[in-house]
């Protein structure tokens, strides 16, 4: 809502209200690590491709942008989490994923180096510390192969440096890509309106409640 705020209409005001209102009944709810869990590292990734187009102003810029969403999750819990509009204007759904993809590693990579210090600096034994390796979880087949694969592809050949920068962690198995069925990928929610049933079904797979 931020986006709107030197401009508000009488739409913005209904969506500030429905968002108190969710806050307001969810309050009691929070989250929390259980050390029971599986201490796994996780990454979900997704993309919505041009998602604002003829839904807004289709003069406005921000109509062709496309929206990313991830969450990283440790021991069954969402730790850090993003959604919001690309920046580059991405030419097709393989090019906004891949980009999700290589935004969402710097921030799982930064993670990752953070729990190995802190392994280091607790002393922590092998048997106790949680790994350090991580798996994406992405839904499209393309993306997949872009970061899989080290060549470039005559269609993705424009693609800056910039994001096949975790290619190598990808490579020596620091960093572990599985595809994902669309209707499972938990961050579809932080990427375009859910109906009210998938919703809650991601919300309690992600967080537990």
């Amino acid at each position: 809502m931020s986006r709107f705020c030197n401009n508000p209409k009488r739409s913005h005001e209904r969506a500030i209200k429905r968002i108190l209102r969710y806050l307001r009944g969810t309050r009691n709810n929070g989250i929390i690590i259980q050390s029971t869990s599986p201490q796994l590292f996780d990454c979900y990734v997704d993309a919505d491709f041009c998602g604002l187009w003829n839904k807004d102003n289709s003069c406005e810029p921000n109509s062709v942008r496309s929206r990313k969403g991830y969450v990283i999750i440790f021991c069954g819990t969402p730790l850090l989490w993003c959604s919001k509009l690309q920046t580059e204007g991405a030419l097709s759904t393989v090019e906004a994923e891949y980009i999700a993809l290589s935004q969402s590693m710097r921030d799982l990579l930064a993670t990752q180096q953070l729990l190995k210090e802190l392994q280091e600096i607790f002393n922590l034994p092998k048997s106790e510390s949680p790994t350090t390796t991580s798996t994406i979880f992405e839904d499209n087949a393309g993306a997949l192969e872009l970061a899989r694969c080290p060549k470039m592809r005559p269609r993705t050949k424009h693609i800056g440096v910039v994001y096949h920068h975790f290619r190598d962690h990808v490579k020596n198995g620091n960093v572990n890509i599985q595809s994902i069925s669309t209707s499972d990928q938990i961050v579809d929610m932080f990427t375009k309106p859910l109906p009210e049933g998938k919703f809650l079904r991601l919300r309690k797979f992600m967080i537990g409640w």
